[in-house]
C-alpha cells in the first residue's frame, strides 16, 4: 500500500510541476513559440485584412498571423464599428515572425508588392479609412527601415503616383471577431475568396515563389 501510494504521490506532484501536461495545458500558438528562440511582431494594414492575412500565411518564416484593429481610439471595437469609419482603426494584420528566417524588410517588401500603396483610404472596392496603407511600427529600427524603403519606392518610381503608406507608431491591436480569423482557409469556396483572394495568391506565388510555403491553397 505504501508503494502504491508513494506511486500516487510522485504522479500528483510530477502534474503539479508541468501543469499536468495534458494537451490543453497551452495553445497552440504558445507551442509555437516555444520551437523558437526569438520573435518579432509586424503589424500591417493594406486594405481588407482576409487577402493580407492569406498572404503573409503563406511566407516562410511567419509563425502566425492575427486579423484585428489598430490606430484608432477606440478600444475593443466591433467590425462593425470599425466598418463605418468612426473608430479611426484601420484593418490590420498582426505578423509573428521568426527573424532568423525572414527579415521586416522582406515582409516590407510583400507588404508594398501585394497592394496598392498609393490610393488614399482605398484598396480597390473597399473605400474608407479602415483601408488604409499602413505601417504600425514597433521599434525605432522598423521606423527607419519603412521610411527609407518608402523613400527608396518614391525616389525609384515604382508607380506613378507617389507612395502614400502612413508610418506611425504601434499603439495597441485589437483582434477581430473569431470569425475573421483563418478566414480564407476555412472560406475557400466563397466568391470573395474566390474571385478575389484566389488570384491574388496565384500572383503572390509567381512573384514570391521561393519564400512560399504553399500551404494554404
Amino acid at each position: 500500500m505504501k508503494v502504491i501510494l508513494s506511486a500516487i504521490g510522485a504522479s500528483f506532484i510530477y502534474l503539479m510541476l508541468t501543469g499536468c501536461n495534458t494537451p490543453n495545458a497551452k495553445t497552440s500558438k504558445e507551442t509555437i513559440y516555444m520551437q523558437h528562440t526569438k520573435t518579432d511582431t509586424a503589424t500591417f494594414g493594406a486594405g481588407c485584412f482576409w487577402c493580407t492575412e492569406a498572404i503573409f500565411q503563406q511566407l516562410n518564416g511567419v509563425i502566425s498571423v492575427e486579423s484585428g484593429y489598430s490606430g484608432g481610439e477606440r478600444p475593443n471595437p466591433t467590425y462593425d464599428q470599425v466598418c463605418s469609419g468612426a473608430t479611426g482603426h484601420a484593418e490590420v494584420t498582426q505578423i509573428f515572425y521568426d527573424p532568423s528566417i525572414i527579415s521586416f524588410e522582406e515582409l516590407l517588401e510583400v507588404f508594398w508588392k501585394t497592394h496598392d500603396p498609393t490610393t488614399l483610404n482605398r484598396q480597390g472596392a473597399d473605400v474608407g479609412t479602415q483601408y488604409r496603407s499602413v505601417i504600425f511600427y514597433h521599434t525605432d529600427e522598423q521606423k527607419q527601415l519603412a521610411e527609407s524603403y518608402k523613400s527608396k519606392l518614391n525616389t525609384s518610381g515604382a508607380w506613378d503616383n507617389s507612395v502614400i503608406t502612413e508610418i506611425s507608431p504601434f499603439t495597441a491591436f485589437y483582434k477581430a471577431e473569431d470569425y475573421h480569423q483563418d478566414y480564407y482557409n476555412n472560406n475557400k469556396r466563397q466568391p470573395y475568396c474566390t474571385f478575389v483572394i484566389g488570384p491574388k495568391l496565384d500572383k503572390f506565388e509567381k512573384v514570391f515563389g521561393d519564400r512560399f510555403k504553399g500551404e494554404t491553397k
